[in-house]
């Protein structure tokens, strides 16, 4: 499926669209807190890239075509031990999109096949609701076959309760690490040939800088399994660069989260 969005993706849905895709593609088995893993990986990589990627828990409601109703996560999710019974997406601000990498967890949904959830949404352009992107309550509704997919925005206080756990901040170095990886190998992957000249007139000036500076340079994991690229570093001496080493202009964009 990720080769097919990099065939056919429009630009301004290019990287939104194959990211969460090639993360299905690599994902090993399913973590305990799998939404929150997904999410969290997906945050670095999607910020690698200069594309703004902020966690939204929800409430989701599947229904089917007969009105059958089953309901996962909650406005309110609480954590047992290290697991977190809720469910999460991400909101990409700019690109006005929700993305659920994760949705096929869910048995009726995995039946229909057509992989995570990337759809349009309307977000607020002010920051009143505890830092939130999109009003506590909102609701959006997608179409996936004959099911209807209900996604109900839970408050800040839901949004804490991951942020602020300490079973998150024990897997942060893990996620951001994860993301790196999976960042660099969609740039990988969007500097093919058929794929670059789309690529370049996608509205992030980070990834665009990205794909300058790798051109068509080796890249390959080391030891660790960590992708680097062969490039010049700061100082002029060739040598190989993970993503977040590799020198770009004064004025490229930093990645995100900004701290």
């Amino acid at each position: 499926m990720a080769a097919r969005m990099l065939q056919h993706a429009k630009p301004d849905q290019l990287v939104e669209l194959v990211l969460p895709y090639l993360w299905v593609s690599i994902a090993d088995g399913k973590p305990t807190n799998v939404c929150v893993d997904a999410c969290q990986t997906l945050r670095n990589a999607y910020g690698q890239l200069g594309v703004r990627a902020e966690l939204q828990p929800v409430d989701l409601v599947i229904q089917d075509r007969d009105g059958n109703r089953i309901r996962y996560g909650s406005l309110k999710p609480t954590w047992r031990g290290t697991s977190w019974n809720g469910h999460c997406v991400l909101v990409l601000p700019d690109a006005e999109r929700i993305v659920d990498a994760t949705v096929e967890q869910f048995d009726k949904v995995r039946e229909v096949g057509v992989g995570p959830l990337v759809g349009k949404v309307v977000l607020s352009t002010a920051s009143t609701h505890g830092g939130g992107l999109m009003e506590p309550g909102a609701q959006v509704v997608f179409q996936r076959g004959d099911l209807v997919l209900t996604y109900t925005v839970a408050g800040p206080e839901a949004l804490a309760s991951i942020l602020e756990h300490p079973e998150v901040a024990a897997h942060a170095a893990g996620h951001r690490r994860s993301g790196m990886n999976l960042a660099a190998l969609t740039l990988d992957a969007l500097r093919s040939e058929d794929v670059r000249g789309r690529a370049m007139q996608t509205p992030y000036p980070r990834l665009r800088a990205l794909l300058r500076a790798v051109g068509n340079a080796p890249h390959e994991p080391d030891e660790a399994q960590d992708m680097r690229f062969f490039l010049p570093a700061r100082n002029g001496c060739e040598r190989w660069l993970r993503l977040d080493e590799i020198p770009l202009p004064p004025s490229t964009p930093a990645a995100w989260p900004r701290w």
